[in-house]
């Protein structure tokens, strides 16, 4: 066998059918996007969201798989034989030695056929069977958490990506007029200075602060150009689709800061994807101690076979048998005490890992308390100061069209209530990441476990109906949804 290449035609075939089968299933975008809608598409489509459910399932097969090892082992075989000559024996006499005087004889056919039906039982295999099933059955566990933790990621980045998209559909049509005015004024000062209507030194200050004001809207402009295509990678959209977004109605809410931080960190200790991981790592390593002092023990095994031959040499061609077989590997035993000590070593590692975790967890929800809270302040203030350039851009064009003021005043007064507002986006965008990031170190999320089962209307409708009980600080800590188990947990 040699190495081959896959070529250029079937990369594109490959590459045409995954983006074909991408979309399957993919309700199409009809109406301005919601921030729930959004993020229902990005749980029920986005594909290493996907990716997670699959892990998460096959988590769940290899625990059920496992737990076909504790069972009796049932075989069943059937062989055939054949010799080009007799099989002819000799006796002797087993008190004086000598040749028997019989001739000799044959005792079986030259073809024959044997069949075999058996079952066999080992304890030794059922104990670790048995603690494989438990552990396969904690990482199933592990996997959910994995899941868990991959969602808050992305519901963190859709909503990051969905108010850039909100920013740029909102200012992308003043950047463009901003910068064509600024371009103009530009034109005009080189026009100026060309004719000697103004002073050398003030024509270059005037296209500098022209030019800079221009750099800047340019590079708003630049980041404005990726938002759309962001956010329909992780709601798996088409690239090229021209779809618009709504934004929230109503005004943000810190009400769950209101809560005592103890109940915040009781409820961080209950339900945080990341301890739980550790938690369930340290039964397995618990567990895996159980494993290496039962392979100590003595292999016991009971079989029993039902057999047939075809051989008519055979008297009894159907028969039966039973057995019991004790075994010991000496070897385990000259290596059961370093096995023991890598055993519970893996246990303290456990121990050590699971305590730093909660220390860290602790830490986390005070840092993500504060920052929730710096958020909204952050974002209050980006709001007065959005209102006060809103105000100075009001008069300064009422005072450019009363030809009062000049255009770089115009300009200037345009481009800082576009930085303002785009300001108040990512004010916005960090106040949203914020309140993610305490959702995740509380581990609150909505029931994961429905996201197949619902339709995208109905999982949108779950979705904000979750948000405004997160907004109003009405959602019950140490539960996920109201009335509903943690999803996968």
């Amino acid at each position: 066998m040699k190495p081959m290449p896959a070529s250029a035609q079937d990369v594109l075939k490959s590459s045409r059918e995954a983006l074909i089968s991408s979309q399957v299933g993919v309700e199409p975008i009809t109406q301005p996007l919601s921030m729930e809608e959004a993020m229902a598409r990005a749980l029920k489509y986005n594909h290493n969201e996907r990716a997670r459910r699959i892990e998460q399932s096959i988590a769940l097969n290899a625990w059920e798989a496992g737990k076909y090892d504790m069972l009796p082992r049932l075989l069943a075989s059937a062989g055939y034989r054949t010799r080009d000559n007799d099989l002819i024996t000799r006796s002797r006499d087993s008190v004086t030695g000598l040749p028997s005087l019989a001739h000799p004889y044959i005792s079986s056919e030259r073809d024959s056929m044997l069949t075999d039906l058996g079952v066999s039982w080992s304890m030794l295999d059922f104990a670790v069977g048995y603690f494989n099933a438990k552990q396969n059955a904690d990482r199933f566990l592990i996997a959910a958490e994995h899941r868990r933790k991959a969602m808050h990621v992305l519901m963190r980045d859709v909503a990051i990506a969905f108010w850039r998209m909100a920013s740029a559909q909102k200012l992308l049509h003043d950047v463009k007029a901003t910068i064509a005015l600024a371009e103009a004024a530009v034109a005009d000062s080189t026009q100026a200075k060309a004719e000697g209507l103004r002073s050398p030194i003030d024509n270059l200050r005037y296209q500098r602060q022209l030019l800079e004001n221009i750099r800047l809207l340019s590079t708003i402009e630049k980041d404005f150009a990726s938002a759309r295509a962001t956010l329909a990678n992780l709601i798996n959209a088409p690239l090229g689709l021209a779809f618009t977004v709504v934004e929230p109605a109503g005004t943000p809410n810190v009400a769950i800061l209101d809560l005592p931080i103890e109940r915040m960190e009781e409820a961080a200790l209950l339900q945080n994807a990341e301890l739980k991981e550790q938690i369930y790592n340290q039964r397995i390593a618990r567990t895996e101690v159980r494993k290496v002092l039962a392979k100590l023990f003595p292999h016991l095994t009971l079989s029993y076979d039902v057999k047939y031959s075809t051989d008519k040499f055979l008297i009894n061609q159907q028969w039966s048998e039973a057995g019991l077989s004790l075994s010991q590997n000496l070897t385990n035993l000259l290596s059961a005490p370093v096995q023991k000590r890598l055993a519970s070593g893996g246990v303290a590692l456990a121990d050590e890992r699971r305590m730093a975790a909660q220390m860290a967890l602790l830490a986390q929800v005070h840092v993500a308390r504060l920052g929730l809270a710096s958020s909204f302040q952050q974002l209050q203030l980006a709001d007065r100061i959005w209102e006060i350039d809103q105000s100075i851009k009001k008069h300064t064009s009422n005072r450019a069209e009363a030809q009062t003021e000049s255009k770089l005043a115009k300009i200037a007064s345009d481009t800082a209530t576009i930085v303002s507002m785009l300001r108040h986006y990512q004010a916005l965008a960090e106040f949203q990441v914020a309140s993610c990031t305490l959702q995740s170190t509380l581990g609150l999320e909505i029931d994961l476990t429905s996201v197949d089962q619902l339709s995208l209307e109905r999982l949108t409708q779950e979705i904000a109906t979750w948000q405004r009980a997160w907004q109003s600080g009405s959602l019950t800590l140490g539960t996920t949804v109201p009335g509903k188990n943690a999803g996968g947990s």
